[in-house]
């Protein structure tokens, strides 16, 4: 399994995603070997066996021994520790990482993790490091000497940004490339695209990232004994291609999102061409619901028979969901998530206005952070409801818990959400939920209001009417609690075995049943 995202490493739901899914795979025993591209500390693990495989030239030479095949035996397996771990292993990781990381580990017992020692850029970071440059004519040399080589531009422009050349960043590399060959570089950049890589959501160069975390699959997982291939979206598709080509096994690819449902209609074309690939390359394919499928059939041109669609689920843990709320006259409306175009943030503050014009009473709070956040703020500034909107910022553990103890209702606004595991959170902490059609979790929910989220009228009148009527709310608990308890992990990982079984027939040439 290739995951980009595995708490406490996260920043949106595909982390969120990963977690729910691996652990009801390891309550049904299904051995799952999770590659994450995050340095974890060997000494946290405990029923989770952790192995670090090192770069591809450290293991050349030699330094790091390869991983070691997996273990049909369950229990405490002793971590196997490298030779010479890199020195920035244990210490990318806080101490409440540590801490937190070392809890996980010990909920799984058929699962291990392989994790890539490096700097990689979360899904919606804004920077990725960088090393010292060099000096501009050094950097002018080397560019005309790869050139010379038959290198291109986008190799040149991808490897400096993916940090490759040791004194070579990515401003000085394109400088190099802007004086020596400009019209070569004016026809690269028209090449990416109008909304560009390092546009939001693509910053920190995640297209080089994903194709140096590609190499390090593959040389890790060399030796390992899997059935089949499972990679989460498009930043693992280009390493799960390459070991499934390697190896032969079946590749799953998992579709939380489109980049059509990141950019809508003006998509970053090199990443619409990853998905594209991911999605033809493999031998099954699993959206999130049917909303996405229908992406993928009408934008990607794939093969409706080979998507299977697998909704996400939710952890149901009533007692973990027990904190006081905070007692005051204030009613308070939930956002809680991305701020980002896809999240239809906007539209929840237009709303804000309208409910405010009939009830004084009530506080909007805007849990989480993004790159419409700043512009979210002013928006309530100029509207004249900033000290009726409050921002936390982003949330993570306990707080996520206490937030949602505060809230009497919780909106998702969403322009354009595949599915959407936020409302099932809401509801099983007994928080009623209105979300938007334009989601493929309004498919499984019958006991939620429903809106257009660019009905700012009708979006209104709804809260107004949860917030205002105690039994409306109270049905909406009472319904939406009893319902979440069929969307479940354990659903969601016994229908993924099913895709797992159809891609190994499928490979062997069997008929799937």
């Amino acid at each position: 399994m290739l995951g980009w995202e595995f708490p406490p490493f996260i920043t949106g739901g595909l982390g969120t995603a990963c977690y729910g899914l691996t652990k009801a795979l390891d309550r049904q025993h299904i051995d799952v070997t999770f590659v994450l591209p995050k340095s974890v500390p060997a000494d946290s693990a405990s029923h989770v066996r952790l192995v670090s495989p090192g770069s591809v030239l450290e293991r050349v030479a030699g330094r790091i021994p390869a991983p070691v095949a997996p273990s049909s035996t369950r229990g405490i397996t002793p971590p196997v520790a490298p030779e010479r771990a890199p020195a920035a292993a244990s210490a990318e990781m806080t101490s409440s990482e540590r801490e937190q990381w070392s809890r996980i580990a010990e909920e799984f017992t058929s699962t291990r993790f392989l994790h890539i020692p490096g700097e990689y850029a979360g899904v919606y970071d804004a920077t990725a490091p960088s090393s010292t440059p060099a000096p501009a004519s050094r950097v002018a040399e080397s560019v005309r000497m790869m050139r010379e080589a038959g290198w291109s531009i986008e190799r040149i422009r991808t490897l400096a940004k993916a940090g490759a050349f040791p004194e070579m960043t990515a401003d000085p590399v394109e400088r190099a490339i802007e004086t020596a060959l400009p019209e070569t570089a004016g026809r690269a950049k028209e090449a990416v695209g109008a909304r560009g890589a390092d546009a939001a959501d693509y910053s920190g160069d995640l297209l080089g990232m994903a194709e140096r975390y590609a190499r390090f699959v593959v040389d890790a997982t060399r030796g390992l004994d899997f059935d089949v291939i499972h990679a989460h979206d498009w930043l693992t598709y280009p390493a799960g291609l390459a070991v499934a080509r390697l190896t032969g096994k079946p590749l799953v690819v998992h579709v939380h999102s489109t980049e059509f449902d990141r950019s809508g209609e003006h998509p970053n074309q090199q990443v619409y061409n990853i998905e594209r690939r991911g999605m033809h390359g493999a031998t099954r394919a699993i959206a999130v619901s049917m909303l996405t499928k229908n992406v993928c059939i009408n934008r990607y041109g794939v093969n409706g028979a080979k998507i299977d669609v697998v909704y996400n689920g939710v952890d149901l843990d009533p007692a973990g969901a027990g904190v006081q709320p905070i007692h005051s006259k204030d009613k308070i409306v939930l956002y809680f998530g991305r701020i980002t175009m896809q999240k239809g943030p906007e539209y929840f503050i237009q709303a804000a206005k309208k409910v405010l014009e009939h009830m004084d009473d009530v506080k909007f709070v805007v849990a989480g952070s993004g790159d419409q956040a700043q512009r979210m703020i002013e928006m309530a500034a100029s509207m004249g409801i900033g000290h009726k909107v409050l921002f936390t910022g982003f949330l993570r553990g306990r707080d996520i818990a206490r937030v949602f103890a505060m809230a009497d209702l919780y909106v998702m606004p969403s322009v354009s959400e595949p599915f959407g595991i936020a409302p099932l959170e809401a509801m099983s902490h007994n928080v009623p939920v209105l979300i938007s059609k334009s989601s493929g979790v309004s498919e499984v929910l019958m006991h939620a209001l429903k809106v257009d989220f660019w009905d700012i009228e009708d979006m209104a009148d709804k809260i107004i009417a949860v917030l205002r009527y105690p039994p409306l709310s109270r049905q909406l608990v009472e319904h939406g609690s009893f319902e979440i308890r069929g969307i479940n992990w354990d659903g969601a990982a016994t229908r993924t075995a099913r895709v797992y079984e159809r891609a190994i027939a499928a490979a062997s040439a069997r008929p799937a049943y």
